[in-house]
């Protein structure tokens, strides 16, 4: 059970750390939406999500009125589109339209964010993945709270090569189209392999078809709070050092465990799981950089970089299990760039290159998160980018996903402003050489050997 001193425990880390619980995610299953009559879909997609959803802001704000622990954002995903339209949906337009349902009810009931606008195709395309596909571009275009996402690999299955290709022109498309906004729509579509099914995170978010009717799930953060512990043992060894953080992330976890136990009685909803990630913000003295730094490296991308990640991604799991019995989502160290003031100081400086985070993200959550290019970047290397970064992912059996933003009309050396939780960014160099010929190959790159698990 969680008590009142462990709420107590933790208001010196909400009020002087930047300790917050960063999202309660509703996960809502639209399966039983399914209409082959497209106008009858959208009207069961909206009915649902505004009938479930509908006291979720509310509960959020009553948890953080009465505990004094600060919810950023309250969020839903819903069961990957792609398969909820299959019947209906005849073109991309037709795809459109439940994207525009979705934030029709996502601005009913108050939320930031509804993640789901997905397809799964680690191993294929079915018509309808590829027309939803296809279709990414003009669905956030014309949204403003719809996130997206396509899994296009895992270690079971493979990487389907075509969709990595295809989404390569998706990407510079929704550049395109959101280029008035500094190409914000790319901002909302995530590459992945390996995807989770309960991730509360966006623009990842969707909610699995093994998952229940409806599930509440809880992203935790406070890379703040690891950073202002870890100051007390600066010159400490490597045991002081794995202990602290362990100790640490057992108190936010538990903070994250009582805000999603409190939410999942008043709304009446099964408890899923708490995402331990460490999810740094712009703000100044919440990024997983400044801790990278406080271990004892100069700048975020110096040598020993990707050996300090690992030993803190590692020790904030060990800390988060023993705080909670259902752990899931992705659970560890984010490093997006433009959303971590101190990632974006170490570009500045030319410690961190684009080459250096994608070896940290062998041992880090996610992957090459909130990376701003050039936007004259051609299509196949954005291609190129995603496929390397998803051949990680599969190789070590871990999620890796890609949300890269070709900033168009800029280049490198400017930065683009998002703004909010989303930051700002150096726009960073890419690769020259071609890799064109690689991925117009077609077909799908076989699964690695260790997946023959049976």
């Amino acid at each position: 059970m969680i008590n009142i001193f462990e709420v107590n425990e933790t208001n010196k880390m909400i009020q002087q750390e930047n300790l917050d619980v960063r999202t309660i995610t509703l996960g809502i299953s639209l399966l039983d939406c399914v209409d082959s009559d497209l106008e009858k879909l959208n009207r069961k997609i909206y009915e649902k999500i505004t009938t479930l959803a509908r006291n979720l802001v509310a509960t959020g704000e009553e948890i953080e009125r009465e505990y004094g622990i600060p919810i950023v954002n309250k969020r839903i995903s819903v069961t990957p589109i792609a398969l909820v339209g299959a019947g209906a949906c005849r073109t991309p337009e037709d795809y459109v339209t439940l994207a525009e349902t979705l934030d029709r009810a996502a601005k009913e009931v108050g939320v930031n964010f509804i993640g789901g606008y997905s397809a799964l195709v680690s191993k294929g395309m079915t018509k309808s993945d590829e027309l939803l596909i296809r279709s990414i571009p003009q669905a956030l275009a014309s949204t403003e709270r719809v996130c997206s996402s396509v899994n296009v690999g895992s270690t079971k299955c493979g990487i389907d090569m075509d969709a990595v290709r295809l989404l390569g022109d998706v990407i510079l498309e929704t550049a395109e189209r959101t280029k008035e906004q500094d190409s914000l729509g790319c901002a909302k579509l995530v590459v992945f392999c390996n995807a989770p099914d309960d991730n509360p995170f966006m623009a990842g978010a969707f909610h699995g078809v093994t998952e229940g009717d409806a599930v509440i799930n809880v992203g935790v953060s406070g890379p703040g709070v690891v950073k202002r512990a870890l100051e007390k043992v600066r010159g400490k060894n490597f045991e002081e050092l794995c202990e602290t953080i362990k100790k640490t992330a057992f108190k936010v976890t538990r903070v994250g465990q009582l805000v999603a136990q409190e939410a999942s009685r008043r709304m009446n909803i099964p408890f899923g799981i708490i995402d331990l990630s460490l999810a740094p913000t712009p703000a100044v003295g919440d990024s997983v950089a400044d801790i990278l730094c406080e271990i004892g490296l100069e700048y975020a991308g110096a040598p020993g970089t990707t050996a300090a990640l690992a030993l803190l991604n590692d020790q904030v799991k060990k800390g988060g299990v023993m705080a909670s019995s259902y752990v899931g989502g992705l659970s560890g160290a984010f490093i997006p760039v433009s959303e971590d003031q101190g990632m974006i100081d170490a570009v500045t400086a030319g410690a961190l290159s684009l080459e250096k985070l994608e070896a940290m993200t062998c041992v880090c959550s996610v992957g090459l998160d909130m990376i701003a290019v050039p936007g004259d970047t051609p299509a196949t290397t954005l291609s190129g980018i995603i496929a390397d970064e998803m051949a990680i992912g599969m190789v070590n059996q871990k999620t890796t996903a890609v949300r890269v933003i070709p900033v168009i009309g800029k280049g490198v050396g400017e930065t683009v402003e998002f703004g909010g939780l989303l930051g700002y960014a150096p726009i960073m160099p890419v690769n020259q050489f071609s890799c064109e010929k690689f991925v117009n190959r077609g077909g799908r790159i076989p699964a690695p050997i260790h997946s023959f698990k049976n």
